[in-house]
Order: C-alpha cells, then sequence, then structure tokens
C-alpha cells in the first residue's frame, strides 16, 4: 500500500473519529437542551400543531386531544405529527410489556416528545457543522467556530428544541443545504462542467431535493429559500468566475426536482389520506385560507421592518455584530483569498437570508420563528468574524482582554440559556404537573383506561375545535367530574401531552378565528372569541369577567321543579379552578357575591402557586399562575 494510500485511510480514519466526538457531545447537550425546555412554555403549536395531533394519531379520537380549527379544515400536513405519533405508539407498545405503573407510563408519554426532538435539533448542528466544513474546509477555525456559535446560542437552546415544525423545518433546510451540489456555484476554469452531476454527487441531490421537497410541503414559505438557491445558481447575479452550468445539468437538476419532488408528494399525500380520512393537499389549504379569508390578521400584525428590526435580533442574539459582518462580507465585500466556489457559495447563503426576510416582510403577521430555517445560515455566516475577532495574533497569545470579553460572552449566553429554558413562562407546564399529580393521587382506580385505537386509522373526528371535557364513551368515567376550568388566555399552555390521562376531563377558553364571517365585514370586526369576552374590561374595574362567568360558564337557565325558584346552573363545577392570579379579585366577586344557591358551596382556597417569569407580552399573563380549590368535592 502506497505512502498516499495510508494518508487518506488515516485522514478518514481521523474524520469519522472526530465526527463521532462531535456527535457524542451535540447528543448529551440537546439531551440536557430538552430536559430543560421542557420546563417552560413559548407559544401554542409547539404543542397544538404537532402533539396533540400526534397525540391522536397514536391514541385514537377518543384519548382527549384537543385539535384546533386547522386540523379539521386540513391547513396542516401530518407529516410532522406522524414523527411524534410513531414515537408515542412505539415506546407505549414497549412499556405495555413492563410491569410499569400508570403514573411511570403518564412520565414516559410527557417525556418522549421532548427525546425526539432532541434527535430533531442533533441532526440540524450536525449537518450546519458539515456544511461549514464543505465551505471553510475540514478541521477549518471558521467550521469550528460555526459548531461553538451554534452550540453557544440561546435562540438555539430556546426555541430549536421545542416541538415546532419550524425547528424540523429548519433542519430539514440545512440538511438540503448540506448535500446541495455548490460546485454549481464554482468557476468552469477549475471545476468540469458536469462534476457535480457524476454518480456520487447524483445521490448527494437527490438526498438534498428530498430534504427541500419534504420542508416546503411541512412550510411551503420554505420554497423562498430553494427559489433563491436554484435561480442564483442559473443565473449567477454577481458570482465570480464562468458558469459550470450547461444545458445537460441543467435538464439533470429538472428530472431529478421532479421525480424526488414528486415521490415527497406522494409520502405526504399518503401520510394526510390515513391521517384525515380522505385525499387533501394542506399547503393549498394554507394558501386559501390564508389569501382568501385573510386570517393570518386576526392573530396579530406587526410592522414592515419587524423581521429586521427584531427577527434577526432574537435569532443571533449576542452573536448579531457576527452575522451582520458576514452578511456584509458575503454579500458586498470579495475577500482574495478565497476560491470563487467558497465565495459564491457564501454569497448564495447570504441571498438566501435576504429575499426570505424581504418576502415573509410583505405579510403581516409575523413570528420569529419563522425565520427559523435561517438562524443555521446565519451561524455560519457569522463563524468567520467570530474566529477573527478572537483569535490571536499568529505567534502571539491571545490578549487577556480578548479572553475576558470570550469568557464575558459564554457566561452572558448561559444565562440568557439557563433563565429561558428553566424559568421564563415555567407556570404553565408546572401547572400540569400538578393538576396530573393529583388526579393520580384522587383517581387511582382510573389511570389505566387507555384507548386501543390502531395508530393508522381513519379519524373522522378531526372536526373537533374545541377542548375535549371528556372522552370516553364509558359511563362510569363521562360521569367522572370537571377537574379542572382553565380561565387563561387560550393555548396559554399544552393539553394531552402533559395532563396524559384522557379520563382527566378539563376545559379552556377557546379563541377560534371567524370563519363564518366575511373578510372586512363589520360582522368580522364586532368578532370576539371566547377569550376576548372573558377578558373584555381586564384591568379597568373589578367585576371584568363577572358577566362572562355568569352568562357563559355557570348559566342560569329555567327549568321548573328543579328548585323552588324554578332555576338551576347548566354549567359544572369544577374541583380546580386555574388562572393568574390578576383574575382572583374577580373570582371571589363573582362566588361570594352571587346569589345563587347553587354556587353557594363554592369555597376558594388556593392550593397551588408557580411563579411565570420575570417579564411577558401580554398583561393578562402576570408574574404567578395560581389553581383554587373550589371545595365542592370531597
Amino acid at each position: 500500500m502506497s505512502a498516499l494510500d495510508n494518508h487518506q485511510r488515516h485522514s478518514q480514519h481521523g474524520l469519522a473519529l472526530r465526527t463521532h466526538h462531535v456527535l457524542a457531545g451535540l447528543i448529551f447537550l440537546r439531551l440536557v437542551n430538552v430536559l430543560c425546555t421542557g420546563r417552560t412554555f413559548f407559544q401554542p403549536d409547539e404543542y397544538f400543531q404537532a402533539l396533540e395531533p400526534a397525540w391522536n394519531l397514536a391514541f385514537g379520537p377518543h384519548s382527549g386531544a384537543w385539535l384546533t380549527w386547522e386540523w379539521k379544515y386540513q391547513l396542516r400536513s401530518s407529516l410532522h405529527p406522524a414523527l411524534f405519533a410513531a414515537a408515542y405508539a412505539a415506546v407505549d407498545r414497549i412499556a405495555a410489556l413492563l410491569p410499569c405503573l400508570p403514573s411511570f407510563r403518564a412520565s414516559l408519554r410527557v417525556a418522549i416528545p421532548r427525546l425526539v426532538q432532541a434527535g430533531v435539533v442533533v441532526t440540524g448542528d450536525l449537518f450546519t457543522w458539515k456544511l461549514a466544513e464543505r465551505v471553510y474546509g475540514q478541521g477549518s477555525r471558521s467550521a469550528w467556530s460555526t459548531l461553538t456559535v451554534a452550540v453557544l446560542n440561546p435562540w438555539q437552546w430556546y426555541c430549536s428544541a421545542r416541538t415546532f415544525s419550524n425547528s424540523f423545518e429548519a433542519t430539514l433546510t440545512i440538511a438540503a443545504l448540506s448535500y446541495w451540489p455548490w460546485e454549481l456555484l464554482g468557476d468552469a476554469t477549475q471545476t468540469r462542467a458536469g462534476y457535480a452531476m457524476r454518480t456520487g454527487r447524483l445521490s448527494s441531490l437527490r438526498i438534498s431535493l428530498s430534504f427541500a421537497a419534504l420542508a416546503v410541503l411541512l412550510r411551503p414559505t420554505n420554497i423562498f429559500i430553494w427559489a433563491t438557491v436554484v435561480l442564483t445558481a442559473v443565473a449567477r447575479p454577481t458570482l465570480q468566475g464562468r458558469s459550470p452550468m450547461s444545458f445537460r445539468v441543467i435538464l439533470v437538476l429538472l428530472r431529478e426536482a421532479t421525480l424526488c419532488g414528486t415521490a415527497a408528494l406522494l409520502l405526504s399525500a399518503l401520510s394526510d389520506r390515513l391521517y384525515f380520512g380522505h385525499w387533501t393537499f394542506p399547503p393549498y389549504h394554507f394558501l386559501q385560507f390564508n389569501l382568501s379569508q385573510d386570517l393570518a390578521v386576526f392573530y396579530g400584525e406587526m410592522d414592515w421592518h419587524y423581521y429586521l428590526s427584531q427577527g434577526v435580533t432574537q435569532l443571533t442574539m449576542t452573536f448579531l455584530p457576527f452575522a451582520l459582518v458576514g452578511l456584509y462580507k458575503s454579500t458586498v465585500k470579495c475577500s482574495p483569498d478565497v476560491t470563487a466556489m467558497q465565495s459564491n457559495t457564501l454569497k448564495t447563503l447570504s441571498f438566501v437570508t435576504i429575499v426570505t426576510i424581504i418576502v415573509l416582510s410583505l405579510v403581516s403577521h409575523k413570528e420569529v420563528r419563522f425565520i427559523l430555517p435561517l438562524l443555521p445560515v446565519l451561524h455560519i455566516l457569522a463563524a468567520p468574524s467570530f474566529a477573527n475577532f478572537f483569535s490571536a495574533t499568529p505567534g502571539r497569545q491571545p490578549s487577556q482582554a480578548k479572553t475576558a470579553l470570550l469568557a464575558g460572552l459564554i457566561l452572558v449566553n448561559l444565562v440568557i440559556a439557563a433563565y429561558l429554558c428553566l424559568f421564563h413562562a415555567a407556570a404553565p407546564i408546572a401547572v400540569m404537573h400538578f393538576l396530573r399529580h393529583e388526579y393520580e393521587r384522587i383517581h387511582p382506580d382510573r389511570l389505566s383506561f387507555w384507548p386501543t385505537q390502531p395508530i393508522l386509522n381513519h379519524y373522522h373526528t378531526l372536526s373537533t375545535s374545541q377542548p375535549p371535557a371528556g372522552s370516553f364513551a364509558d359511563a362510569e368515567v363521562a360521569d367522572n367530574e370537571l377537574f379542572a376550568l382553565f380561565l387563561v388566555p387560550c393555548h396559554a399552555g399544552p393539553w394531552r401531552s402533559h395532563l396524559v390521562y384522557p379520563s382527566l376531563r378539563a376545559r379552556a377558553l377557546t379563541c377560534e378565528p371567524p370563519l363564518h364571517t366575511a373578510p372586512q365585514s363589520a360582522e368580522r370586526a364586532a368578532y370576539k372569541d371566547e377569550t376576548t369576552r372573558f377578558y373584555q374590561g381586564f384591568g379597568e374595574h373589578e367585576d371584568w369577567g363577572v358577566g362572562f362567568l355568569a352568562d357563559e360558564i355557570w348559566p342560569v337557565v329555567a327549568d321548573e321543579g328543579v328548585s323552588s325558584n324554578g332555576s338551576r346552573v347548566s354549567g359544572e363545577i369544577p374541583r380546580y379552578i386555574v388562572g393568574f392570579e390578576s383574575i382572583e379579585p374577580m373570582l371571589k366577586s363573582f362566588f361570594d357575591g352571587s346569589a345563587r344557591g347553587e354556587l353557594s358551596s363554592v369555597k376558594l382556597r388556593k392550593v397551588w402557586r408557580g411563579w411565570n417569569g420575570l417579564f411577558s407580552d401580554d398583561e393578562r399573563k402576570g408574574d404567578w399562575l395560581a389553581v383554587w380549590n373550589t371545595g365542592v368535592f370531597a
């Protein structure tokens, strides 16, 4: 064997060993990450667009999942929930074979989505590093800096480790970019035309296009990323060198895109057919509802500059200066020290970032997580300036000032990540654990009642958009008490993925959009959902919610013969009421001041209190969340 062969063999072995070490480190970090983020609440879609439909898929239509209106009208792809449903079913089948207590099985069901998400975010981190090595070179300082930035970024810890479809989209996108044939952006004088289409490169291209197609089906707005990549490769605006693209290469790209796109479409269609019970195409319904019904505005409008002034800042946090420098240098300034392919690749990645932000800025409803797929790209762009700033001059040790600054940066990132993942908005998760454990203590005989529906069933009950107060037809369970009433803003916490037991009956305020009204109509302008009606007058007077409770939660209706005054309460009085402490004066005013005999037995007693963080973006969500026992059950 030649010396060259030995060198290549040792190089490949070293690369594999390094990859294994990086992978092991990432798995450990992200397991810690998901266990921490599992303590806090960020946004409802983490649960209601992923875990609730997954729960319904895994355990059947009588399992108590809360399916929102988007699932009724097939606006969401079932591919993402199917990932968690498969994990739910697999773990539950294994646990059923073991002598596990029901409470232990319940804890497993709460934990398993986090473990799946750990795998998702580890995969995203690994492909971010792999793409950085393709761009900057294996073992390069900038490649390692990319991995460092990704690991230290507090927003990556806070958001990417959650079960958002955007997190899955981000992983699919960076994996697709990692496999993409960037040689197509090189200089034809340095790379032979058609080089990227050889057999080995063709399989890489197919993997890239398959991941890209799945990302687009999952989130249709992902198309802007790939339109930018492809158009830049073909048109080469401001790129260096002569294009290696030929007519044959373009035909191969079209052929493979058609084949991979069709395969992904068939997979998605089959999944949706099994989930919804009929053939449907969620991306079409998503666009139809948002364009014809203009429903996005119902969930809030932001200024056109939201992503520029807030979005990118939140994504990159302390690494914002390095990301901005990287964007500038990649887009405007051409370094003579890099190859044409490296320069053109970085420029394309910067174009992807700029174009996606511009296009999404035209949409009225904006959220930071909508641009989450850009975060790995920003990490790659930020890496060279980060490495150069903290690196020592050749032949010298790093200055004490830079060493102290780097230590301070790491400390600040750790503090931010620790607060966001462990303490910020932790009460909505903690209260679910409290209620579940209370149910286990009070009703130990009802913990083993589980549905036996097959995982791939036709679910004709997907039309539900109300939180199920009870699910089973079994009389013993159906007659059970209403265990908890949530008087909090709609979707202010998880649901069945944390309550777990289908027999644990609960009720919460809803916030369905006005699907029955025409856009810009007077009826739509006057529409108020349950949450809005309950909080109407909040902070203006002490009795702001009394009317809602009297009219919609515990309404008095005529019913001769039931009582001496010919009336009764048609609503159920729960064992526990859950709400932020700001509602306590109103509750006491309602129950203590009520002249209704049916409510005279309610004697509120606070039994649990949880801190909800230093600040909130909603004035209705105070510093503390509380649980009151109504005293009507023994």
